[in-house]
């Protein structure tokens, strides 16, 4: 009986060996990797992004004091040009104040006026006869006028402010444009800084892309942007870059491009519609000889050797391999590479420095070339 315990023991130790062995010998799962496409260097051809349109001005107007609606001639669709008058706050509060202010204002300059005079009349004593009046006499009328100036000062200041907030009680548009949205109904009380309702001018519209980090450093190359809305079969508007963000979003590592365009003829672009944007054009010789652009943070330091390396992930098999490159000068967005990795190859572009030559990986959040992700 003891020797057939000893005997199932030592068969269940082996089968947990062997299952032990087993765990350990399945490979490890592919490491997520952040990466991007090399773009192509020698000419940027066509490409196309999507995109949003936009007004290019737009802002929600809101009066800048209290008090209640007396007056609101904007409904949605309303058109108002620069200067005009879209609302209006009951100034009656404001108006009382600014000529209670005015009033005081006059009694100061009156009283400013006699300490004035008042000073004048000493120094004209002590000039006839020095021994008259006391130079502290003379003093304290120098004390009494120049309070009396400083008063007229602030009430002065008070009345400005008083009229500032009477012209408040009108709101008006700061732009040509039309009413898209209205927050408020007319009489209504209002406090300052409430929305009353949104403005915006279609004439020039703005449509904002997302570009890859990679193809953003050669927008100075771009010869022709035309645009093309779902909405507006077979019109393409021109357009042009305004401004390049500064910063790369997390999630596509994209930059936000923003184009500005006229109203096309044939036809109206309306906020929110979507459409592509064509771009194109090529980089100049000396461009493309100076390298190709990705970012710094994809690049490392051989141990001692050196010698730059990137991490290259094979397509088919996403496995890593290092790879040497000629590092160039600093760009805009990264660094250009002068030699090492072709156009179309992923590289990965954070935690260089944890990754194993050979290991298996798996892209996440990779930026392709036409911008999608």
């Amino acid at each position: 009986m003891l020797r057939i315990g000893l005997t199932v023991f030592a068969l269940a130790t082996l089968g947990l060996g062997a299952c032990n062995k087993q765990e350990l010998q399945q490979p490890r799962p592919p490491r997520p990797v952040f990466a991007v496409r090399v773009g192509d260097a020698s000419g940027l051809s066509e490409r196309n992004f999507p995109g949003r349109a936009k007004a290019a001005k737009e802002v929600n107007l809101s009066f800048r004091v209290s008090g209640p609606l007396i007056a609101l001639s904007a409904e949605v669709g309303a058109v108002f040009k620069k200067g005009d008058v879209v609302a209006r706050i009951d100034p009656q509060d404001y108006g009382t104040a600014l000529r209670t202010l005015h009033g005081q204002l006059e009694r100061e300059q009156a009283r400013a006026k006699r300490t004035e005079q008042d000073l004048e009349r000493d120094l004209n004593i002590r000039k006839d006869d020095p021994g008259a009046i006391s130079q502290a006499a003379i003093d304290r009328s120098q004390q009494v006028a120049d309070s009396a100036k400083a008063s007229v000062r602030s009430i002065e200041a008070s009345v400005q402010s008083a009229e500032d907030r009477l012209s408040y009680t009108y709101l008006k548009a700061p732009f040509d444009g039309v009413v898209v949205e209205t927050y408020v109904e007319n009489f209504e009380t209002v406090v300052a800084k409430q929305p009353i309702l949104r403005l915006l001018d279609p004439s020039t519209i703005e449509f904002v892309i997302n570009v890859p980090e990679n193809l953003v450093g050669y927008t100075p190359y771009v010869e022709n942007i035309d645009v093309a809305f779902d909405a507006l079969p077979g019109i393409r508007v021109p357009a042009k870059i305004k401004e390049i963000g500064k910063e790369a979003t997390q999630a596509t590592r994209t930059y936000p491009v923003t184009l500005v365009m006229e109203q096309p003829a044939g036809g109206e672009i309306l906020p929110g519609m979507a459409g592509q944007a064509n771009v194109s054009g090529h980089l100049p010789e000396e461009a493309r000889e100076a390298g190709t652009e990705i970012p710094a943070t994809a690049v490392f330091a051989g141990k001692g050797d050196g010698i730059s390396y990137v991490w290259v992930v094979d397509e088919a098999g996403k496995t890593l391999s290092r790879r040497a490159v000629v590092v160039g000068q600093l760009s805009r967005f990264g660094v250009l590479i002068r030699s090492g990795i072709e156009p179309g190859e992923w590289i990965v572009t954070k935690g260089v420095h944890s990754l194993e030559d050979g290991e298996q990986v798996r892209i996440i959040h990779a930026t392709k070339e036409d911008g999608t992700s």
